[in-house]
């Protein structure tokens, strides 16, 4: 398999379309090797004919439709793999790409700055009459937090992943490194080797993951990037500062740090339990120990020297050692130690062991952070400075990052869970019935019994038959909240509640916290999700933030959670964009009358319809105001591996970050117009209107979705331990946002990014306001973000592609005018966008993009010719499990070609 493009060699993409054609080349030669010349023959028929009916041959169209039809059972699997593993192969290009054009920009000199760099965003800040000490001031305080997640999005196989990251270091060797041609020759033959062997391993998992294999996951995450990652990204990050300050970021600081909801996240998910919370909890220790372990074992290698100040001195005194030639090498054996026993004790209690000695173990990360910087001090006091500044600060700067826990554990749990809690709690008590209270009832309750000493429940979990009263949801509840009584509150982030819709939610919360013994209250974030909730956000946090006792509890500072998914399956995208801007601007200024800190912490997705804009543009377009130095944001699924799966991606990944947030408190976007405020209020009316029309009121809609959409077969592959519905049975309601976003762009339809909106952008057109939509694109940095993002949907949506699955999946003239009204209405969106923009074509400003979708559709479109042929074939013979791997192996391949899943 090749790409046949033409090179520059002034073009800076060259060496991407080189390695692509490369590793196309080796695959190949692997097909041919692995499963014959035929088969290989015939992929390559099936990509030509592809090629040519993207270039708009319909003879081609016609003849690739036949070569499709006429698979045997027995290719459908072998081409499907080779289309999928080619696009998996040109995704590794492209990520590595980004790493060599990263440092492109920073090797030539006299070069503006790559945009979203501390190179190009200081000067601006400067130039802005923002000073040194102000940008350092910032740069400091900043407090970025990013919570990895484990929705069902990610499709590669932690096997998989390791070979993908094995082919990138060999892509960064033959392009980095002066090899001789037998050097270069042994590399390619350890690409080819890497190919080989991810072509014998199944890209699809054979269970769907457990909870705690999820969270093993993200573990991997830490290792294998993130842990090189962070100190080199901080490092260049506080060269900069300094550059630009003259003062570097105090030693223990660090702009971002990580969280985590795999095996906290217990929102409509049942195999999320107390026992898992505390074995991930321990893995997590286990983990950190670990590495730490590994650095701190290399690190007593490098410090061999004999000269240290007289703290150090006196530090090895206390541990009984008073006359060291190695002082340095000394002290980190007994860091070593603790870090051994640590490792030991998680062990053990992993392995069930209830009564493990916790003598010598590091719990805090102070404890490990003090035998650090002393060593750092000595060095620098003994004149050995840029020592201090190797590996040593690396480390430091991981405790700052990472502490001794790795990733602090979020608990997410929807409020009614609570409501039952406490409802069992005054059902026993003889109080009544919580559940049936009225708002004020419940919390006046919460309130009383925040103050009061006793136990709710004095000792009922331990005493037969008491116990019994209980449900098993309410005894699950009550040992979650055991379990994070157990553990040290650094190890914990934040109780996230769903379905908030009162304070009560949050005071329940506090109280259960309160009453289990929780060491350190965890932040109790409210997370506002539908359309609904996210107008109603407002009054509940001024409600709350009203009452003195919930401030002493909360020490100035509030989170609050906003949800993208599940708001945009209920209104549609652009409804709710403008609701989760409101909400923000809203909530932004009921802390700021209040005096209270507050954190957004935003729910995002990697699609579109889910918040999925790039990081840097959906920064910057957030309300003025609302930022202020402090953000979280969900990395969900497979964008924690594309973001960060690679250590140089992820370096790019934490700068944009970084600056983004500097730049949107520095700087902040300008406040929304009157007028454009008016007319976002009337366009998502009209997009809500069209929206809910279509989902909820059209008769044929769910037909349509589970005939012509992979929906029900989405369930055949094992994403990850959520179920994919909230219930068995049920519409739209009943469906996960996350699948619900995967089922149409499986067909390229994406229907959930751009369904009303159209419709609005049309509508307003027509009514003379072209004018101010154009003033808003230019002036407005939260509409110029929502129109990028619509016209990158756009560019991936494909009618032809939709019409296929019609054709190919359904007779039902029903269905088949419903497909035809649906696309006529991404046309009409798509012709009134460019209306919008003033251009010719989609994408016309983004080249480069552009250009990848071009490229990628010779691989792509016979995936989804195939997918549909093996639907028709699934459906027609049903109980067979004979094209469940290889349609499986159709999703793998089209989320990994459009780099989107849900």
């Amino acid at each position: 398999m090749t790409l046949s493009t033409p090179t520059s060699q002034n073009d800076p993409h060259t060496p991407l379309r080189d390695d692509v054609r490369l590793l196309g080349g080796l695959l190949g030669d692997t097909l041919r090797q692995q499963v014959g010349q035929a088969l290989f023959d015939k992929v390559e028929m099936i990509r030509k004919l592809a090629k040519q009916t993207r270039d708009g041959d319909t003879h081609a169209g016609k003849e690739l439709n036949h070569v499709l039809e006429a698979l045997t059972d027995d290719e459908l699997s072998p081409v499907a793999r080779a289309f999928t593993q080619f696009l998996n192969l040109a995704n590794i290009a492209e990520q590595y790409h980004r790493v060599r054009r990263r440092r492109a920009w920073q090797c030539v000199e006299n070069k503006a700055p790559q945009h979203g760099s501390t190179g190009e965003l200081f000067p601006r800040l400067a130039a802005k009459g923002i000073s040194a000490e102000v940008l350092w001031q910032s740069a400091q305080d900043l407090d970025i937090e990013l919570v990895l997640t484990a929705h069902p999005t990610e499709i590669s196989r932690r096997t998989l992943i390791q070979k993908y990251d094995d082919i990138a270091d060999s892509l960064e060797t033959l392009d980095v490194m002066k090899l001789t041609p037998f050097e270069r020759e042994q590399q390619i033959a350890k690409l080819k080797r890497d190919i080989i062997a991810a072509w014998h391993t199944d890209e699809i998992r054979h269970h769907k993951p457990t909870p705690v294999d999820e969270a093993k996951w993200g573990f991997t995450a830490i290792e294998q990037s993130l842990w090189f990652a962070v100190p080199q990204f901080v490092r260049e990050f506080d060269a900069s500062i300094f550059e630009h300050t003259g003062k570097h970021l105090p030693l223990t600081k660090t702009p971002i740090r990580f969280a985590s909801w795999m095996g906290g996240d217990r929102d409509g998910n049942p195999n999320v339990t107390h026992t898992v919370t505390e074995e991930v909890l321990l893995l997590s220790r286990w983990q950190a120990a670990d590495l730490y372990w590994r650095d701190i074992d290399a690190l007593r290698w490098e410090l061999s020297m004999d000269a240290c100040s007289a703290a150090l001195r006196d530090a090895l005194t206390e541990q009984g050692i008073t006359d060291s030639t190695e002082p340095y090498r000394d002290i980190l054996r007994e860091v070593r130690r603790r870090l051994g026993r640590t490792r030991d004790w998680a062990d053990a209690r992993l392995r069930g062991e209830l009564n493990v000695d916790k003598e010598g173990i590091y719990l805090h990360a102070h404890e490990l952070m003090q035998q650090l910087t002393l060593c750092y001090e000595s060095l620098i006091e003994c004149n050995m400075e840029d020592v201090a500044n190797g590996e040593l600060i690396d480390i430091i700067r991981r405790v700052a990052c990472f502490g001794v826990e790795l990733l602090k554990l979020d608990i997410r749990q929807e409020s009614g869970r609570h409501v039952e809690v406490l409802n069992a709690i005054t059902e026993y008590l003889k109080e009544g019935s919580y559940a049936e209270w009225d708002e004020d009832k419940r919390r006046a309750f919460c309130l009383r019994e925040l103050k009061n000493p006793r136990p709710l429940l004095p000792k009922i979990l331990n005493a037969a038959p008491d116990a019994a009263i209980l449900s098993a949801n309410v005894q699950e509840s009550l040992a979650t909240f055991n379990v994070l009584a157990e553990h040290p509150g650094e190890a914990l982030g934040a109780y996230v509640i769903s379905m908030a819709r009162s304070t009560s939610d949050v005071l329940a919360v506090m109280l259960l916290q309160k009453k289990a013994g929780v060491q350190k209250l965890l932040r109790v974030v409210p997370l506002f999700e539908t359309l609904d909730d996210l107008d109603h956000a407002p009054s509940i946090i001024d409600a709350l933030l009203s009452l003195p006792e919930y401030l002493a509890l909360i020490q100035g500072h509030q989170e609050v959670m906003i949800g993208y998914s599940d708001s945009a399956k209920d209104a549609g995208f652009l409804t709710a964009n403008w609701a989760q801007y409101r909400a923000q601007e809203a909530l932004t200024a009921v802390a700021k009358k209040h005096g209270i800190k507050l954190t957004l912490f935003h729910g995002r997705g990697g699609s579109v319809s889910r918040g999925g804009a790039p990081t840097h543009q959906a920064l910057l377009a957030q309300p003025p105001g609302s930022v202020q130095g402090s953000i979280r944001v969900t990395e969900q699924g497979e964008m924690i591996r594309f973001k960060f799966g690679m250590q140089g991606v992820a370096i790019r990944n934490l700068e944009l970050y970084t600056t983004a947030t500097l730049e949107a408190s520095l700087l902040p976007p300008p406040a929304a117009k009157p007028e454009w405020r008016t007319l976002m209020d009337n366009m998502t009316q009209i997009s809500l209107d069209t929206y809910r029309k279509t989902v909820r009121e059209t008769p044929d809609f769910i037909r349509y979705l589970r005939t012509v959409t992979p929906e029900l077969e989405l369930q055949l592959l094992p994403l990850g331990s959520r179920p994919a519905r909230r219930s068995t049975s049920g519409g739209i309601e009943s469906l996960r946002a996350i699948p619900w976003v995967f089922a149409w762009t499986q067909i390229r339809l994406m229907l959930p990014a751009w369904l009303g909106t159209g419709d609005a952008l049309s509508t307003t057109l027509n009514e003379g306001f072209t004018g101010t939509i154009q003033e808003m694109i230019r002036d407005w940095p939260y509409f110029y973000a929502l129109v990028d993002m619509l016209e990158m949907v756009l560019a991936k949506a494909d009618p032809a592609i939709v019409s296929y699955y019609e054709s190919h999946l359904t007779k039902d003239a029903a269905l088949l005018e419903l497909g035809a009204t649906l696309r006529q209405q991404l046309s009409n969106t798509t012709e009134t966008l460019l209306r919008v923009t003033n251009r010719k074509q989609l994408l016309e400003n983004a080249p480069v993009l552009r250009r990848s979708i071009n490229v990628r559709t010779p691989y792509i479109l016979p995936l989804h010719m195939l997918q549909a042929e093996l639907m028709c074939r699934r459906r027609e013979n049903e109980g067979t499990t004979i094209y469940d791997h290889p349609l499986m192996v159709t999703i793998a391949g089209i989320a990994a070609g459009l780099r989107n899943t849900g």
